[in-house]
Order: structure tokens, then C-alpha cells, then sequence
């Protein structure tokens, strides 16, 4: 017997269960606060079902586990304890003490799903990150898009392989000593195939996000919604074996209650780690530059683990790059990246030209292991024009030097898809929205939204072009050209590198940071290493101290730094080991 159960204080009259492959109407029972249910004999794990409320629909299950016809469709039942797991053996892992891997499922391989992620996890192991990093992976119109349109926020998109898929996937990589971050989204959902307004109020109009009616966290009503997303994020951590969970754009979570919803989620995720047995990490994504998200509870924060930072990212952009266009008008290239590295944020409380007011707070009470740090991510690139990489604008040297940078520094490093061989793809905004109006909409808003860097409507790829998809897959043939081996080369020995000394890992900020703008040279020391970059136009000699050379981009450099310091050429970085 299967009871199915449904919040839908919306209902004035009835909510009738549609279920099985006769699609038969059984009626639902009213209870308390809102909620109806059913038991329903001969209904089963595979078995399809949905909900009519009050004569509309049928609508899929708000928490569907599982849509295997698509976001219209109806919902199918799951079984979770069905699956047999093999990653027993698996302890978790704190993913801070590590190198996390942001990847798309549906670009990374040539497959475009689960199991063609599995295939290509030796790659990452020989790489030697230690955790993977999935955009969302729920339910969202057709079969193309980067996950942030999501509707059914408990099931894994059936073109990807569904909740088998998605376990089949976490389980190859605990098996290879990697783990596992799911993206989820809970400041809003898509437009297609969001039906969570016929049940009850999802949404409030009472605040407004960039996209759309707020979800309701604090409003009549709103306990049930708390429960519908931290029930979300147990449910991944538990059900899906997964280690970490990124929490998209959390400043548009929007919750005036006594106890914000990201306390609370912090606390039941504890308290579900204390059950499981193993490390589960939260990581917040803001712009906000506000330390109370991963600051204690004791203090008066959160208790959230980590954060990304996008203050490291735009100031070393704008080094290597010099674009000076939309934010990254607030950054002067190394200038605030050694600000960046000395303070944790450029930006703690000072005034932001590109904002027009104060921004940020002094990042008290947290460490740099606390903050994401990237040259690279999803984000940055796919919201540019034309999702062009740093590969397409700056030089080989500059890779490296980027590279050296993000996996020296104390922040928790993260790269991105394609990134550790220069990949020529770029990583472009793509949907498949299966209404037509809908995705004419978001391709000229997409066009419009570029003004402030100075692109022109025409550079923008259309979303809903196949060819947009197309073009952001990876070559993998890029991996058998010298000059991608070579680059490859380069990011197995940074990582290996970062994971084999305590002194590098994640931690407190460096001792001492230098930096010449006018030359175009940073030096920081982290323990005994001292890595010095050198982005000029002409050789200069940077004043690192006496120690052996272990890692060079410019092979003609000496094995030793004397302690007059080392002459390096321009777009080339060295790490010395100054013990040795």
C-alpha cells in the first residue's frame, strides 16, 4: 500500500489523485494545515501519478521524485532503498580540505549525462581534484539548460538518467575517492512547468528577486515551504549519498524570521551528519561579502561552512585580462587581488563605484577556509556575451599564471570544466523551453541585459539555438595537442602540489603579501612557500626569499632564488620552497 500525500491549502473543494496506467481518480482525504492524502492499495514504485485541485490539472506532485516524461508530465513513484549502493566503505570528506571540480552534466561529456560523467572520472582522478561539483540537476523544461530553471526541485532530470542515474554517478565517484556537491536553488524556481501555485502559496509578491516573486520563507503559510526545502536538502545528503550541497544565490532567500532559513538548514544538517556518520558541508553562494553566513551560530551567524568569494575572481580578472567594464570597474587588478588574498575581500565595507554605496563587511571571525576562490566558474563565464573563456583572451603564460594563483591561495580552490587543458569551447547560456513565447522572451532578454559591458545585442548567442548547446560541449580530442597536454600537465603538478603540504591547504591568509602594481608583480607567502607572479611588460626582479624553486612556468628560471630575489619575465609565476 502507498500513501500519497499532497499540500494544497489552495484547495477549496478537493484534491483527486490520479494514479496508474488507467490514470483512475481516487479522492483525497482534507487534514490539518492544508494537507490531503490517500492510501492507495496497488500502487507501487514505478507507477505514474499526479494531483487535481479543485477540477485543475492534473499537476505533477510538488515533490515528485521522479519526471520521467518532463516538467508537464505525470509524476513517478521511487523507491530510494531500492538502489544498491557499493560506497560503503566511503567516510565522507570535509570538501574544503580539497580541490572541487565545477562540471555541467550535460556539456562535459560527449553523452550529456550521469553515466557519461562516470566515464570520464579518471580524467578527474588523474587530475587529482577531490570533489565534483554538479550544476543543478533537477527537472527543468526539454533537455538543454544549465539547471537554474528548475521546477521539480526532488527529481534528478530525467534526461540525464533520472534518480538512478544520479546515484549510479555519486557512487562511481565515491568509489574513486571523490565527493560530491550538489548545486541546489531554493531562491527561486523556473517558469515552465512551475505548478506550485495551484497547490498553495509557494510565492510571495510581498518581496521580488531578479527573477521573478520571492519564495514565501516568512510569510502566512510559509512553515510548509521551510519544510519543502529543507526537506529538499536532507533529502540529496541522505537519499542520494551526496557530501555537499551549493546553495545558489542565497541573497535572494529572502527571510525576516527569528530563526533564518539557512540557520535552520545548518542545524538539521548537523544533526543529519550526526546520523549518517560522515562530514556534509554547506556552501553559500553571495555577493553580499557578508561574514555572518559563515560566521558560528555562537557569534551570530549561520554556521554555513563556506562561501564563494567573487572579490578573489573579478580582481584577478581584471589582472589578467584589464577588462574595466559592468562590476569589474570596481577592481584595479593586483592591486585588490592582493587585497583579496591579504583580507579575504576586497570589499569590507568601503565604497563600490559600480554599486553606488558601501559594500561588504569585514570578514571577522572567518578564515580564507571559509572562501571559494576560481579563476573561473560557470557564472563568470557563461554570463558573459559569449561565453568565451580566459583561454580565448589571454595568453598561454597568463593560464598559467592564473592557474598557479587560484591553487596557491589560501581560499578553497575550485576549477572549472575544460579549464585544466584550456579548452577552446565556451560555456554559453542555453534553453529549451518548450513554450515558444517563452523562450523568444528570454533570448531578447538576454540580448538587452549586456549593455554595461559594452556587447552588442547581435554578439549574443540565441538560448533556445541548438548550436548555443552545441558549442559549450567539451572536446575531449583537445587532450592528444601539445599545447593543452602541456597545460594539463601544469594543473596535475599545482594540484598535487596543494594537496601534499598542510601549508598550502585551505587556512588563514598569507603572512606577507607584496605587490608592485606598476611593475606588475605580487609576491605572498603561505608558510614556507612563497609564490610570485609577474604580469608586466618587462623582466623585473621580485624580491622572493632564498629557497629552491619547485615549481616554474618559465622553464629557462634557476632552480634556486638567492636572496637578492629572482628575475622573472613577463606572464610567468614561480613557488619556492623556502626551507629548502
Amino acid at each position: 500500500m502507498t500513501e500519497l500525500r499532497v499540500w494544497a491549502p489552495r484547495a477549496r473543494h478537493d484534491v483527486v489523485a490520479v494514479v496508474g496506467a488507467d490514470r483512475r481518480r481516487v479522492r483525497m482525504a482534507r487534514g490539518e494545515r492544508g494537507w490531503f492524502s490517500v492510501d492507495v492499495p496497488d500502487l507501487e514504485p514505478g507507477d505514474d501519478y499526479a494531483f487535481v485541485v479543485d477540477g485543475r490539472g492534473p499537476f505533477p506532485d510538488p515533490r515528485s521524485p521522479h519526471q520521467p516524461s518532463g516538467v508537464h508530465g505525470p509524476s513517478r513513484l521511487v523507491d530510494h532503498g531500492a538502489f544498491e549502493w557499493t560506497d560503503g566503505d566511503w567516510r565522507g570528506a570535509d570538501v574544503r580540505d580539497g580541490v572541487l571540480y565545477e562540471l555541467h552534466v550535460g556539456t562535459f561529456s560527449p553523452r550529456g549525462d550521469f553515466d557519461g560523467v562516470v566515464e570520464r572520472l579518471d580524467h578527474l582522478v588523474d587530475l587529482g581534484v577531490t570533489a565534483v561539483e554538479l550544476l543543478p540537476v533537477v527537472e527543468f523544461p526539454g533537455t538543454r539548460n544549465w539547471g537554474y530553471d528548475g521546477v521539480a526541485l526532488y527529481a534528478p532530470h530525467h534526461a540525464y538518467g533520472g534518480p538512478d542515474g544520479l546515484k549510479r554517478l555519486v557512487d562511481a565517484c565515491h568509489g574513486r575517492g571523490l565527493a560530491v556537491v550538489l548545486d541546489v536553488v531554493y531562491n527561486h524556481l523556473g517558469p515552465e512547468g512551475n505548478y506550485l501555485g495551484a497547490y498553495g502559496p509557494y510565492f510571495t509578491d510581498f518581496y521580488s528577486t531578479p527573477w521573478g516573486a520571492a519564495v514565501n520563507y516568512d510569510r502566512a503559510d510559509s512553515d510548509e515551504v521551510r519544510a519543502f526545502a529543507l526537506d529538499n536538502a536532507l533529502m540529496w545528503l541522505r537519499d542520494y549519498h551526496v557530501d555537499a550541497l551549493r546553495l545558489d544565490a542565497v541573497h535572494a532567500i529572502i527571510d525576516t524570521s527569528a530563526t533564518h532559513l539557512l540557520e535552520e538548514m545548518v542545524q538539521r544538517v548537523e544533526d543529519l551528519a550526526a546520523e549518517v556518520g560522515r562530514p556534509l558541508t554547506l556552501i553559500a553562494e553571495s555577493d553580499q561579502n557578508d561574514p555572518r553566513l559563515c560566521r558560528s551560530r555562537d557569534l551570530g551567524g549561520y554556521g554555513l561552512h563556506a562561501q564563494w568569494s567573487d572579490d578573489f575572481h573579478h580582481a584577478l580578472h581584471v589582472a589578467l585580462t584589464g577588462e574595466t567594464s559592468g562590476y569589474y570597474e570596481d577592481f584595479d587588478g593586483l592591486s585588490s587581488l592582493a587585497a583579496s588574498l591579504r583580507d579575504g575581500w576586497v570589499y569590507t565595507g568601503g565604497w563600490s563605484d559600480h554599486r553606488r554605496r558601501r559594500h561588504g563587511r569585514a570578514p571577522e571571525h572567518i578564515s580564507c577556509r571559509n572562501l571559494l576562490g576560481y579563476a573561473q566558474n560557470h557564472d563568470q563565464v557563461g554570463n558573459r556575451a559569449v561565453g568565451d573563456r580566459l583561454s580565448a583572451n589571454v595568453s598561454d603564460g597568463r593560464l598559467r599564471v592564473a592557474a598557479a594563483l587560484v591553487l596557491t591561495a589560501p581560499f578553497v580552490p575550485m576549477l572549472f570544466q575544460g579549464e585544466e587543458w584550456g579548452t577552446s569551447a565556451p560555456f554559453q547560456y542555453f534553453t529549451d523551453h518548450q513554450d515558444s513565447e517563452l523562450g523568444r522572451a528570454v533570448a531578447q532578454g538576454r540580448r538587452s541585459e549586456f549593455g554595461a559591458f559594452g556587447w552588442e545585442p547581435d554578439q549574443v548567442p540565441d538560448p533556445q539555438d541548438p548550436a548555443t548547446f552545441e558549442r559549450s560541449r567539451l572536446d575531449w580530442s583537445e587532450l592528444g595537442q601539445a599545447r593543452h597536454a602541456a597545460l594539463l600537465d601544469w594543473y596535475r603538478d599545482l594540484v598535487a602540489l596543494r594537496l601534499g603540504d598542510p601549508d598550502l591547504r585551505a587556512g588563514d591568509c598569507p603572512t606577507t603579501v607584496e605587490v608592485d602594481p606598476a611593475a606588475g608583480w605580487l609576491r605572498f607567502d603561505r608558510g614556507r612557500w612563497s609564490i610570485a607572479a609577474h604580469l608586466g611588460s618587462a623582466p623585473v626582479v621580485v624580491p622572493v626569499p632564498a629557497g629552491q624553486v619547485v615549481l616554474a612556468s618559465d622553464q629557462a628560471l634557476p632552480g634556486r632564488v638567492e636572496a637578492s630575489g629572482i628575475e622573472l619575465l613577463p606572464d610567468t609565476v614561480v613557488v619556492v620552497d623556502t626551507t629548502a
